[in-house]
């Protein structure tokens, strides 16, 4: 978009050349994301990054992220014959404070817990929000900034210790297999570049529909998520992980035709053609906006209502560019479903 904004400064255009020229350069902006045949590749591939930036200090976290452990996921070098049991951690999200409430409708949390035969530690691994789910999943609106800003930052935090009670008392804590010291290693050389390369956290799956083969438009990239990646970077080391019961996670769906691209935040909010586009992105944000009173909130949910489900409209914020859902039935899902040990 560079050349755009140097050809309106230094050229004057006609009002249609204009729109012929904005409309030429979002299409050579989009042609970019297709492949060689020309289609969009589906689901869009999640965006990696070589180094993860410093987060603003307009973001502030209700509980700090990572409080007793290495905020950068660093962890400690284990002998190579060392013995290293793995555990499966599963937990209601915010049980610490709610207890089993959200896990009565599987809002789940999950984790990996590793104990050294050498050394008797155990240790706790997961991945999570650096400023809580909400404002990973929704944005704030700042009056000095036109575009809507984002707090969605997410991160590996490893810390000494599994707190057994947290996670047994509602959720699950099972041992699923055994590694060596030096697979252990490796995994966490693969975890340093994980996390170095994935910085922000999604909430949404989307899809085309419930069926189990229909088309996923966007993956999440969540706590879960992690997970998976986890155990299946420990098989391809060697180990072998099983578990005596079904493994069960989160999903929190959206259903959608084929989404259309629109932009980042230089083409959208920075260009006077797509004020209008602009204007309804930031209006359907501050639908979800922090802090609302008991009354804005019930004013809320109707407005939420009619965007999503009466004008079938939902702005996804996906690798720091957006997208438009034309929402179909069901609309959206709260899904607990087996995905079994790799």
């Amino acid at each position: 978009m560079m050349v755009f904004f140097f050809l309106t400064t230094f050229f004057r255009f006609s009002h249609m050349e204009f729109t012929v020229l904005l409309k030429l350069l979002l299409c050579l902006e989009a042609a970019a994301r297709f492949g060689v045949d020309g289609q969009q590749q589906w689901p869009v591939p999640y965006r990696r990054f070589d180094h993860r930036p410093t987060a603003d200090s307009y973001c502030e976290a209700l509980y700090p992220f990572c409080p007793t452990g290495d905020r950068d996921g660093r962890i400690p070098y284990m002998r190579e014959d060392d013995v290293i049991s793995v555990y499966r951690l599963q937990t209601p999200v915010w049980e610490f404070k709610y207890g089993d409430l959200l896990g009565k409708v599987h809002i789940m949390h999950d984790a990996i817990g590793f104990s050294s035969s050498h050394t008797g530690a155990n240790y706790t691994m997961e991945w999570y929000e650096l400023f809580q789910l909400g404002n990973c999943t929704f944005p704030h609106l700042r009056q000095e900034a036109p575009a809507p800003f984002w707090c969605n930052q997410g991160a590996a935090c490893f810390f000494e210790g599994i707190d057994d009670l947290h996670w047994s008392q509602n959720g699950t804590l099972e041992k699923i297999g055994e590694v060596t010291g030096s697979q252990f290693n490796h995994m966490a050389q693969w975890v340093q570049d994980d996390n170095r390369t994935g910085i922000y956290y999604e909430t949404w799956t989307v899809r085309s529909d419930p069926a189990p083969n229909s088309t996923v438009w966007f993956e999440s990239y969540d706590c879960s998520q992690f997970v998976h990646r986890t155990y299946r970077k420990l098989k391809e080391l060697g180990a072998k992980l099983s578990s005596r019961s079904p493994t069960y996670y989160t999903k929190i769906y959206l259903y959608s035709g084929e989404p259309t691209y629109l932009g980042n935040d230089s083409a959208i909010f920075g260009t006077p053609a797509l004020q209008n586009l602009a204007a309804d992105i930031r209006k359907f944000y501050f639908t979800f906006r922090p802090h609302q009173s008991f009354v804005d909130f019930a004013f809320t949910l109707l407005e939420a209502y009619k965007k999503i489900v009466l004008d079938k409209t939902f702005y996804l914020y996906y690798n720091f560019e957006y997208w438009h859902l034309p929402m179909k039935y069901p609309y959206m899902q709260i899904v607990y479903e087996e995905v079994p040990l790799p």
